[in-house]
This record gives C-alpha cells, sequence and structure tokens, in this order.
C-alpha cells in the first residue's frame, strides 16, 4: 500500500538529479501533492500553506495562532488551504531522514512488456489462455516493476491499456505507462503468430482473438496499414510500434530479412506524424535499421547488426537506439529456430553498444523481457549490466533522463503532462527513490533495489519506505 501526504519533505539528501554527474550533497526536497516543489538547503516547514490544485504550487500563508503541532518523530501537521475546493484543512507532512542517501530520479524502461513480461507463452499459443488472464497476470506483475524502481515505462506491444488506466486513477500500484498497444506487421513478420494450418487467409476472414484484443496485429498494404494505424491511436495508443524485421520469438520470419515495403512503412509513419507522435520499430539487421531510419522511424528497437554506416544516418537523422543488453541464457526457448536466432542476436550485443557509444547515437535503455515472471526479477541486473560499456553516470543518466527524452517523441500524446520525467527539479515529477549508498560510484546498487532502495516514491506516493 502507498502512504499518501500532501507534503513530503526529504531532509540531507545527496541528489543524482538524472542530467549531471556531480552531486547536489546534503539538500532538502519538498514535494507537495505529485511534483517536486523546492529543492534547497534547510527548507523550513511553515505553519500553513495554501495548495493551488492546479499547478500543484505551495505558497506561505499569514496566520494567527498557534496551529501546527509536532505529532512525533518524522511527521508536522499544518494547515492547508485549497482555493477552488474553498476549503481548510490539517494534513500531516511526512518528513524523512535521508541521512546521506542518494536521491535519484525513478528509472525508465524505454522498452518493457507490461503484459508479455508475466505471461507464459502456453497462453498465447496453447489455446487455453485469454484476455483477462493476461491482464490480471499483467495488473499483478506491474506493482512488481514499481518495486524494483522502475515508476515509468515505454509498452512497445501487447493490451495495456486498462492496467494503465487504473494504475493511472490510484485503485491499483503500478509504473506509468506509455502504451503503444498492439504491434503490427505483414504477413509473415514478427506479429503473425498464427499457425501454418490457418493460411492462406481470406480478405472476409475474421481477426484473431489476439488480434481483436489488441495483443498483436498483421496488416498488409497501405490502405490496411493506415487503418490499423488509426485504429490503434483511437484506441489510446501514445506512439505506434510495427516491426521492419525478423525477431527471435517468431518462428517464420529469419533476422535477414526486410519487412513491410517503403510505402507500407512511409504511410504508417505520416499516420502518427499526424497524430503528433512517432513509429519505434522492431528490427535487427542493416538494411532493416537503415530502411527504417530512411522511411521516418524514429527509434529503433534492437538494432544488434546496424553497420556504422547506418548508425552515422540515424545520428544525423536525430534517430534513437534503444538495444538490450542481452545474454543466451536471459531467455528460456526451446525451439531449435528460436535458439539459433537468440544466439545470433545475443552475439552482436557486445558490439553494438561501444560502436553505438563512439558515433554518438542517441541511446535509451530496454530490456524487452518476455513469459517469465522470474527473468522479469532481474530488470535492475539488466540495467546495471550496461557497466560493461558505460560509466555509472552514464547508465543512470541513460535510464532517466534520456529515457523521458525519448519518451517526449509522442508530444501531445505523451499522458504525463504536468511536469518532466527522470529528473530531480523543481516542477518535475515526484518519481524518486532514496538508495542505501552512491549508485554514482556502486552501480549494482541498482540490481538489488529489494535491499538498496529504501523509499520508492511514484506521484508523490511512497510505495517503499524501509526507514
Amino acid at each position: 500500500m502507498s502512504e499518501v501526504s500532501e507534503v513530503t519533505l526529504f531532509r540531507k539528501v545527496n541528489i543524482f538529479d538524472g542530467e549531471n554527474e556531480q552531486l547536489l550533497e546534503g539538500y532538502d526536497v519538498l514535494v507537495v501533492k505529485n511534483l517536486i516543489k523546492e529543492i534547497g538547503k534547510d527548507i523550513e516547514i511553515a505553519d500553513s500553506y495554501e495548495i493551488d490544485v492546479k499547478t500543484g504550487g505551495l505558497k506561505e500563508m499569514h496566520t494567527h495562532g498557534d496551529i501546527c503541532n509536532i505529532t512525533g518523530a518524522g511527521h508536522k501537521v499544518v494547515t492547508v488551504y485549497e482555493p477552488e475546493k474553498n476549503v481548510t484543512k490539517e494534513v500531516t507532512v511526512q518528513i524523512i531522514d535521508g541521512a546521506g542517501r542518494t536521491l535519484i530520479p525513478g528509472l525508465i524502461d524505454a522498452h518493457w512488456h507490461t503484459t508479455y513480461a508475466y505471461t507464459p507463452p502456453s497462453v498465447y499459443f496453447g489455446g487455453q489462455g485469454d484476455i483477462l488472464e493476461v491482464a490480471i497476470l499483467g495488473m499483478r506483475g506491474a506493482e512488481a516493476t514499481l518495486m524494483r524502481g522502475f515508476t515509468t515505462v515505454r509498452d512497445p506491444g501487447g493490451n495495456s491499456f486498462a492496467i494503465k488506466k487504473l494504475i493511472d486513477s490510484g485503485e491499483f500500484p503500478g509504473h506509468r505507462i506509455l502504451p503503444s498497444g498492439p504491434f503490427m506487421s505483414q504477413t509473415g513478420g514478427h506479429a503473425d503468430f498464427r499457425d501454418n494450418n490457418d493460411l492462406p487467409v481470406n480478405p472476409t476472414d475474421p481477426l484473431t482473438y489476439w488480434e481483436k484484443h489488441y495483443v498483436a496485429m498483421v496488416a498488409d498494404g497501405v490502405p490496411e496499414v493506415t487503418k490499423r494505424s488509426r485504429e490503434i491511436l483511437r484506441h489510446g495508443a501514445t506512439q505506434i510500434k510495427i516491426t521492419t524485421g525478423g525477431g527471435v520469438s517468431s518462428l517464420y520470419d529469419p533476422l535477414d530479412v526486410f519487412e513491410y515495403t517503403m510505402d507500407e512503412i512511409r504511410a504508417i509513419v505520416e499516420v502518427a506524424e499526424n497524430w503528433n507522435t512517432y513509429v519505434l520499430s522492431h528490427v535487427m539487421n542493416d538494411k532493416g535499421v537503415r530502411k527504417s531510419v530512411e522511411a521516418g522511424v524514429k527509434s529503433i528497437e534492437h538494432g544488434f547488426f546496424a553497420s556504422e554506416e547506418t548508425l552515422k544516418l540515424m545520428k544525423e537523422k536525430g534517430a534513437w537506439l534503444s538495444p538490450q543488453p542481452l545474454l543466451f541464457e536471459d531467455f528460456n526457448f526451446t525451439d531449435p529456430i528460436q535458439l539459433k536466432k537468440l544466439k545470433q542476436a545475443t552475439d552482436a550485443v557486445d558490439e553494438l553498444y561501444p560502436k553505438a557509444k563512439n558515433i554518438g547515437v542517441n541511446i535509451g535503455f530496454g530490456t524487452d523481457q518476455l513469459f517469465d515472471p522470474a527473468a522479469a526479477a532481474n530488470q535492475g541486473a539488466l540495467l546495471a549490466r550496461l557497466g560493461k560499456w558505460f560509466t555509472p553516470y552514464e547508465v543512470l543518466k541513460t535510464a532517466t533522463s534520456e529515457n523521458a527524452r525519448l519518451l517526449e517523441l509522442a508530444g501531445p500524446r505523451h499522458p504525463y503532462q504536468e511536469g518532466p520525467l527522470g529528473v530531480v527539479k523543481e516542477g518535475a515529477y515526484a518519481d524518486l527513490l532514496l538508495v542505501d549508498g552512491n549508485p554514482l560510484e556502486d552501480l549494482d546498487l541498482v540490481a538489488n533495489p529489494n535491499e538498496n532502495f529504501a523509499i520508492i516514491m511514484k506521484d508523490g506516493k511512497i510505495y517503499k519506505n524501509m526507514l
């Protein structure tokens, strides 16, 4: 359960603000409702505050008499006036003694499947599962993700719309979600999980069960991809996810194939741009990455086999590379076709990161955990694994302010507009982690959130407090 307070004050914390390598040492951070109101030294708590419910602002009021009192260690009662509601009430200010711990922004995973991560493959492929089972497992998993310190995710495939709605309403705990809805491919592409016996398909045939429930989508030709893209955006997607190259988990598309024609990709990009958002694409092979970027795709998911020439094109276009620091043993695939493709992909990871870093491509961080709740628990360990190629500062910046920049490609479709994400600054969302230790010196602290994250706050609410 979350601890709800109108006002929270972190005292004596060292701040990694998500952008700068130098820590702010011995600072206080004042949170009002769901936003960071003030950062400074020795912030005093006034006896009375006026909370502007439009902005989350806080200002001291002139009052008469002794209206505040200490209720015990770590708390103070103050009077709050909410002008729009025309009410005055007493609220408890929660005071947290940071004692020199490190306060960092909530972590962001730019490639996290809210439902796929916790749903075994038998649900999708065994013919026995349904969308309610997927939703229940995903809702339960969202709380587990939050408790690892990941306060925001970009979901690049699957139906997480209802989960997002219930989390945002406060009815269930979980991370923020920027949903892509069903990821979309051509026939024989990465989103085509139909059995061979289901083909050929006639134009009058109904959609598959999982297509009807916005889990995955197959669409061919400019008119159809245009229509499906519009439907997905209408349903609430914040960006469109397509596949323009083969994948590991799918059986019928080798990694070297280039999926969709340029006209089809451009049509999808045009639909997204008309909605003032963007397209991200699953693709690994060099031709697919290059052609996708040339067609206007803004975010490349995986991109393991991208050449230096293609990475330079991405830098020129301002596109993002969102790979994953994957190892062969991270996955429990058993099919020989999947295992062969997995080996090819994971063997390429070690070369991609230093090459992309040297060229200066925009690099995001995501984990892409699939079909295994036990593997999903390694989310923080995957972040720490980036330390092989980057400094701790570069890793933490990527998983906070840089990933936040990537998510901002959604423009007005971005669902969280009250303040910036991924930073500790005045006016930003109060998504905060209080870490026992300094992750800028010991990156492995993020690999074990159960022991090392003393406080997890999202949207101004504390969901974990070990102090």
